[in-house]
């Protein structure tokens, strides 16, 4: 017994056709989509109440500016990224390719680059360090993480390897055998699991970069455990010892985020043992 994909119309509501100087379109707003707004709006939400409790250190009209240029980060960053990364053939052969968005594509470690260029440009414009910036932005990142991934699942895209466990489903676009639905776990793993990982530390360590280590190392691990079930991309195919390209893009997220960790873990040790000669 396999469970059946619940077959839901990607595209939300549509508001079309349309026809514009000669042209017929039909604009409409898609599930994905909705669920990077869920994404953005939550983000705005808490953290417009961390800049409210922050005592003046961080205003809304800051956290506006920072969101803004790290929505752009993830978009320019994530499209860029699965273009150059995973389909540079199609770029070669056409660049507007690239432009492209209605054909799908993002990546999670180009949009990541994104955001950590929009963080640089943010913390010199607000003369801030960068990991002032980065730790308060990185407990939020989850909840878009886990959004994309349900919009994943509802596209019926990224799905796993064939299984035969009790909850393998059968996807329209993978075939008549029963798969991982490894949106699912991803979503559990990289959204909500990364969310409360991410809670809990942040309230037990004041040492800057800390957070955003853990965030590195949690996703990083997060997504290698996924990836073990996921059907990579066809066109890529598996590497050195079976890895996908998922996991030797986030095995480097792994050991920056070990480095994070341990250097302020060391810092601290060592500020404490000086303390106690004092």
């Amino acid at each position: 017994m396999a469970l059946q994909f619940p077959e839901i119309d990607p595209i939300m509501v549509s508001f079309g056709p349309l026809e514009i100087f000669g042209h017929s379109f039909e604009p409409a707003l898609r599930w994905y989509g909705f669920m990077y707004l869920i994404g953005f709006v939550a983000a705005m939400v808490l953290l417009n109440r961390k800049a409210d409790r922050s005592n003046g250190v961080w205003s809304r009209e800051q956290v506006s500016d920072l969101l803004f240029y790290s929505f752009l980060g993830v978009i320019l960053g994530g499209r860029i990224g699965y273009v150059l990364v995973y389909h540079f053939d199609y770029f070669l052969a056409d660049p507007l390719y690239l432009f492209k968005i209605t054909e799908g594509g993002m990546s999670f470690h180009g949009g990541l680059v994104g955001v950590i260029l929009a963080m640089i440009f943010i913390a010199v414009r607000q003369k801030r360090s960068f990991w002032a910036v980065s730790d308060i932005v990185a407990p939020v990142v989850p909840i878009g993480l886990g959004a994309g991934r349900i919009g994943n699942f509802i596209n019926g895209e990224l799905w796993g390897r064939v299984t035969d466990v009790p909850w393998g489903m059968v996807f329209p676009s993978g075939g008549p055998l029963p798969r991982h639905p490894s949106q699912l776990y991803q979503f559990a793993l990289e959204g909500v699991a990364l969310f409360l990982l991410l809670y809990w530390f942040s309230k037990r360590t004041q040492k800057p970069g800390a957070v955003s280590g853990m965030f590195l190392l949690g996703y990083g691990i997060f997504r290698c455990v996924a990836e073990a079930v996921r059907q990579p991309d066809a066109q890529m195919g598996f590497y050195w010892g079976g890895l996908t390209m998922g996991q030797l893009l986030s095995i480097p997220m792994v050991l920056f985020g070990l480095y994070l960790i341990f250097r302020h873990s060391k810092q601290a040790t060592a500020a404490s043992a000086v303390e106690g000669k004092q």
